[in-house]
């Protein structure tokens, strides 16, 4: 149960310490039930992969469920499910994260899995040329997704010179010409202590944490820190459409606009303002998404569901390291061609570019966001995701300021922010039509 203030009720001071070799351990204890969830995060995703790597993190991560020195590939999954645990893992733009969610009793297990997958793999050639082949298919099948295809398109388009461009599963040439060596550097290098940070949040105690942690990663050597690539995106100098035309049976519209990097004085804003736009969704990637925000007074969806103009509105700020794109995406009902409902979409848009915003609108989402981050933190595991993800790409303390910044956003700020973000030259329009059969 969690208490009024939206936070587990017997959660502790958060204990932050780093260990010699450099590596961050953040340990939250939570004596709620006999649970413990580990996240083992790393200062590495799609952002630093050159020309020829892409996807080099997103492989990586996928070597490192197939065994390691010291832990057989068969054994790593049994290791968890002994203990009646989860285990998973993925890549982002900014990060790739491991975790493992079971019983108090596993905790010495699962920081030894993690110790052995941050200096130990294995990358079995034999292995990574059979994932070679299962990371291709899970491209090929998101190929067969016309939203994805679009999302992808639309992304590459709207970036000209950052690697945010990239997608995270790479692009397939880069793929079909990777080496085992290729990938075990990718992986030497960004697999330090000095780039990582461990999570543990649940029923410990936490100086007895921290001497397991330090007996399982105190061994392990520092590393050099890797430089990550800095790469300013210029200026974008008017809207830029991209139109995708393939198999498929329903259209999609998508916008992306110019974000704010989680830094940026206007993501706070700008977090409200898509909550006005679309529903409240909160930050949490790991867990947002899964639920429908509340969309019933939001200013998209009176405008084009009530009119049946559309059957699906989304929208999606994401907290990134650098500027990235907020995004809003619409399946328009039968009948309804893409250019009416661009032209919907523009006309609900452009009050808010002259200040058309209404106090209790920002009310309203301001109240809408903190309800949302109070069930972002319902479990041990969705904590240590938040207090790993923050401090991996934005930085350290940045988590707990979440809700005291979304509290702090006045009328004027959303107001600003929406004339000078939803500019039609900071816009990249992306339309999917599907072609019609033979």
């Amino acid at each position: 149960m969690l208490s009024p203030s939206g936070t587990l009720p017997t959660q502790l001071a958060l204990r932050s310490v780093q260990l010699d070799n450099g590596l961050t351990v953040l340990v939250q204890e939570v004596h709620t039930a006999p649970l413990v969830s580990v996240w083992s995060w790393y200062g590495v995703g799609s952002r630093d992969e050159g020309v020829g790597l892409t996807g080099a993190s997103h492989w990586v991560e996928h070597m490192n469920f197939k065994g390691t020195v010291n832990i057989p590939r068969e054994d790593m999954k049994g290791i968890v499910e002994r203990f009646g645990g989860m285990w998973n893992g993925y890549t982002w733009i900014d990060q790739t994260t491991y975790l493992e969610t079971a019983s108090r009793d596993a905790l010495d297990q699962m920081l030894f899995i993690e110790a052995e997958r941050m200096n130990d793999s294995l990358f079995d050639r034999g292995e990574c040329e059979s994932e070679r082949t299962v990371i291709i298919s899970e491209l090929q099948g998101g190929d067969n997704d016309p939203e994805q295809v679009l999302d992808t398109e639309l992304t590459a388009s709207a970036f000209h010179a950052h690697t945010y461009r990239h997608p995270t599963i790479g692009w397939l040439h880069d793929l079909q010409r990777m080496t085992r060596d290729d990938l075990y550097a990718h992986y030497r290098r960004f697999y330090v202590p000095c780039n990582a940070t461990l999570v543990v949040v649940g029923d410990v105690e936490a100086d007895q944490v921290l001497r397991q942690v330090e007996r399982h990663f105190g061994r392990i050597p520092a590393g050099a820190a890797p430089a990550r690539l800095r790469i300013a995106e210029p200026p974008q100098l008017g809207e830029r459409r991209v139109r995708v035309e393939r198999e498929g049976t329903t259209p999609y519209l998508k916008f992306g606009y110019r974000a704010p990097a989680a830094t940026d004085p206007d993501f706070f804003p700008m977090l409200v303002l898509d909550a006005i736009l679309t529903g409240a969704k909160g930050v949490n990637l790991w867990s947002s998404f899964r639920v429908a925000p509340p969309q019933r007074k939001s200013r998209l969806y009176t405008a084009l569901f009530e009119r049946r103009l559309a059957s699906q509105v989304n929208g999606a700020l994401l907290a990134t390291a650098d500027p990235f794109l907020y995004t809003l995406s619409f399946t328009p009902n039968d009948g309804v061609s893409l250019p009416v409902l661009e032209e919907a979409v523009f006309s609900a848009l452009e009050p808010l570019t002259h200040g058309g915003i209404e106090d209790g609108e920002v009310t309203r989402a301001k109240r809408q966001l903190r309800a949302r981050l109070v069930f972002e933190d319902d479990s041990v595991t969705n904590v240590a995701h938040q207090l790993g993800f923050f401090e991996t790409v934005v930085g350290p303390g940045f988590y707990s300021k979440v809700q005291p910044c979304i509290d702090a956003v006045t009328a004027d700020q959303v107001r600003d922010v929406a004339r000078r973000r939803l500019r039609r030259s900071s816009l990249t329009v992306g339309v999917f039509q599907p072609l019609e059969s033979n």
